[in-house]
């Protein structure tokens, strides 16, 4: 019960301190938040007016200028500040925590060199700050727990916590220092090169002299000959020393910082913009350093170098470049397996293979047009009718338009396709007409849609046509002398056996076995087969087996049976 109070008050206090917090930020912001129609069409005026520059930007509580750009949902503070005045300070960092440190661990630091084993100490190499797991000497054969023996000084442990600046800096702890090793040794591999290759020419100079000593005095040509080779070796040298070197300029900005860029354009260059000073000539984007349209459309092309950037787009490799790419796009839309950056290779391949057959396929399209209607480019020599526009010969029609004379006339055709021959017939469906039926002359086939057999078809279905009237007569024939066929004795009685049945006596010894057998199986199910196979002709000894075995009802003896 006690228990149960207490989760009331404790419920009731919540639930007044959440009504109080709702009445403190209904306060805060009513302030704030309810102006009337006028006061808020002046403010955005004034702010209209402070991004403009025709009013004083707004002042924070410490007298700086809050710029009239930022968004309100930036500059407007939270209400539960309490911010009486414009300010920015919920956007600057107000909490500094001072344990965050930008340092490094001090790498290699020792603090301490021991003289014997101490306990507690790493069992391998004697060192306080680790165990044998994070030992990172040799494992030892005896460690220093036991030989009491070089004992391995004791590192210098920081624990401190990084800022974020420090957390993500990838130089941190780098010493610039340890850079001059690598200046060091590149200058003494330039250095060591330099010597051999003097001392290379001096070698050569040497025995060409020896050699001259050996025949006679050396001329002055010669040594003329000799100076310019070691000059000649000097500039070599000197090519070869500076083939890395690239020619950079410094770039100051405006804010004072420095750097350094390559200096890639030839100095003769003249600038774009410099191309036409007029204010309405083409748009020179400095930051891209791009004019698309041309400067000096006026100008003879003979005589202009640029024409703007958009020359190059659409002219070149870059025009082939974009037919590639709506090729790939228009074939992958109609279901291709294609794709320009992942497989540039196949789509290339595609490409000129579409080419290709686009080629092919407008030449027969050509072909098949001259073929139809002629080529007029050739030297034919065309009807003087045609080509003047005039003939000579006389026609005469009668008032319904009809020729009377003068022109050939023509026989009337029909609206339906005449001596069209399929299928290599040489005649026309309907030329041959036997047994109400319509068929092709050529091959005497009755099917429309068959192939032309010519003669050997014919011969070949006069033979068929032969052969079964021959069939035919003959089974005429036998069917007027019927063979004599063995009659099966069945059995057709029911309950009262014929007074005239005659029954084989061994016949009827294996129908009883039979029947035997198959009433076991009906009493036994294991010994019933899978497969039954129903015979229907029953002769008379198995029916007669099957009338004796028969259990009657009626009689008394019946469950003695076995």
């Amino acid at each position: 019960m006690l228990c149960i109070c207490f989760y009331q008050q404790v419920r009731a206090l919540n639930r007044t301190y959440f009504v109080l917090l709702i009445l403190h930020s209904n306060m805060a912001t009513a302030s704030v938040a309810f102006k009337s129609r006028e006061d808020h069409r002046k403010q955005l005026e004034l702010e209209e007016a402070r991004k403009a520059g025709l009013a004083p930007a707004e002042v924070d509580e410490d007298g700086k200028e809050i710029n009239p750009h930022i968004p309100q949902y930036m500059s407007s503070a939270p209400w539960y500040l309490n911010a009486e005045r414009p300010s920015l300070k919920h956007q600057r960092k107000w909490k500094s925590d001072p344990n965050y440190t930008k340092s490094w661990y001090d790498r290699g630091a020792k603090i301490f060199q021991a003289d014997k084993y101490r306990k507690g100490a790493c069992e391998n190499c004697g060192a306080m700050t680790h165990n044998v797991k994070l030992c990172m000497e040799r494992p030892r054969k005896k460690g220093a727990k036991w030989t009491n023996m070089h004992i391995a000084p004791d590192e210098k442990i920081e624990t401190f916590e990084l800022d974020y600046d420090g957390k993500r800096d990838r130089w941190n702890g780098y010493d610039a220092a340890t850079y001059a090793r690598v200046i060091e040794r590149y200058e003494a591999r330039d250095e060591a090169r330099r010597k051999y290759l003097k001392e290379k020419q001096l070698k050569k100079l040497e025995e060409k002299n020896n050699k001259g000593n050996g025949e006679g005095n050396v001329s002055d040509e010669d040594e003329d000959e000799d100076a310019l080779k070691v000059d000649e070796a000097k500039v070599d040298e000197s090519k070869q020393m500076d083939f890395a070197k690239v020619e950079k300029r410094v770039r100051t900005t405006g804010g004072g910082s420095t750097g350094t860029v390559r200096n890639l354009r030839i100095r003769e260059d003249i600038a774009k913009y410099l191309l036409n000073l007029d204010v309405n000539s083409a748009y020179y984007d400095p930051k891209t350093r791009s004019m698309r349209e041309d400067p000096l459309p006026d100008a003879d092309p003979n005589e202009k170098f640029y024409g703007g950037d958009n020359q190059y787009r659409v002219s070149g490799q870059a025009m082939e470049f974009k037919q590639l790419n709506i090729h790939a796009w228009e074939a992958f839309e109609k279901g291709q397996d294609i794709h320009m950056q992942a497989a540039p290779s196949q789509a290339e391949l595609l490409y000129k293979n579409y080419k290709i057959i686009r080629e092919k396929l407008k030449l027969q399209m050509k072909d098949a047009v001259m073929e139809k209607y002629g080529n007029a480019a050739t030297d034919a020599k065309l009807p003087r009718e045609l080509l003047m526009g005039q003939t000579e010969r006389q026609v005469e029609y009668d008032r319904a338009g009809r020729v009377i004379k003068g022109l050939e006339t023509s026989l009337p055709k029909s609206k339906y396709e005449e001596d069209v021959y399929i299928n290599n017939h040489t005649s026309v469906w309907g030329s041959w007409w036997k047994d109400h039926q319509w068929g092709y002359k050529c091959c005497k086939q009755t099917i429309r849609n068959s192939y032309c057999t010519g003669a050997a078809g014919i011969e070949a279905a006069e033979a068929a046509a032969d052969l079964m009237k021959a069939n035919v007569d003959r089974k005429a024939a036998s069917e007027e002398t019927p063979v004599p066929e063995e009659e099966k004795r069945l059995a057709t009685w029911g309950n009262d056996v014929p007074d005239d049945l005659l029954l084989d006596q061994k016949q009827l010894t294996e129908a009883l076995k039979k029947e035997d057998e198959r009433k076991k199986e009906e009493k036994d199910e294991r010994k019933r087969k899978y497969n039954v196979r129903w015979n229907d002709e029953v002769t008379a000894e198995e029916m007669e087996a099957y009338r004796m075995k028969r259990i009657h009802h009626d009689d008394p003896m019946k469950d003695f049976l076995h």
